[in-house]
């Protein structure tokens, strides 16, 4: 049985591969925000890495074609993507209607919950965050719930180029919390021993009612109407999840299976 599922999957994968002369591509220019620890960052050496570059990596091998990556700030991923700077965004962009409206998605590569978090005993819920000043990514899934509902409740919401920053002003007392994704934010934050003390409040950020702001998980972004590139990522996705590449990456990074 092990060895007819083994057979199925690799034959999915076959079936699934495109080549690089069918999408008239030489290279795939890939965009990606490498201040995004384990998703996107830079080895010592100035090489980027972390589980989406792999993931974009096993895609263009899956195409036939090479990977080369471009580095962009996180509000300038869709301006640059529509200005043809790239290809394609492998960055961790949620998949929401709002970004529909601007660019086209594949399916999901990956999906994680966001949360809040603050350092424990000053706030118990997300209503006490009134008057406290709460970091995010400029542009991102988190900014958009921080203003829509957290302002509501009186927080500040500090907008930043890079989540990185986030911590550094966290660290030096500038900011009470911040709304991140729960790997990103265990990973560069809640794990290092600045981080000690600090924690989630309120719920995890998976509800219905938070979609709007969140959406269907981590998509690849391509320009509207390119469709052919559009469905040969789509076949790729499926082909890395069959053959076992997939998981191979989400092992390497991520202590467990974060397809959502």
């Amino acid at each position: 049985m092990k060895k007819t599922a083994l057979f199925g999957a690799l034959a999915l994968a076959l079936s699934m591969s495109v080549s690089a002369a069918e999408l008239k591509l030489k290279e795939l220019r890939v965009a990606i925000d490498p201040t995004y620890e384990p998703f996107t960052f830079k080895t010592p050496d100035g090489k980027p890495t972390g589980f989406d570059v792999e993931v974009a990596e096993a895609l263009c091998a899956e195409l036939k074609i090479k990977c080369v990556f471009v580095e962009q700030a996180w509000d300038g991923m869709i301006p640059g993507l529509k200005a043809k700077k790239y290809d394609a965004i492998v960055s961790s962009m949620s998949i929401t209607e709002d970004r529909k409206r601007a660019v086209d998605f594949t399916g999901k590569y990956y999906n994680t919950p966001s949360r809040v978090v603050v350092k424990l005993g000053t706030a118990k819920d997300l209503p006490d965050l009134k008057g406290k000043r709460i970091g995010v990514l400029k542009a991102s899934t988190q900014e958009a719930f921080a203003k829509g509902e957290l302002t509501k409740l009186g927080a500040n919401v500090v907008p930043y180029d890079a989540q990185d920053q986030v911590y550094l002003d966290l660290k030096a007392g500038r900011l009470d919390g911040t709304v991140a994704d729960i790997v990103e934010v265990n990973k560069n934050w809640l794990a290092k021993p600045e981080g000690k003390g600090w924690g989630y409040i309120g719920p995890v950020l998976s509800d219905k009612k938070y979609f709007k702001y969140f959406g269907e998980g981590a998509g690849i972004a391509i320009r509207k109407g390119d469709t052919a590139l559009k469905d040969a990522l789509n076949k790729a996705i499926g082909a890395i999840r069959a053959n076992g590449t997939w998981k191979k990456i989400n092992d390497k990074y991520v202590p467990f299976d974060i397809w959502g």
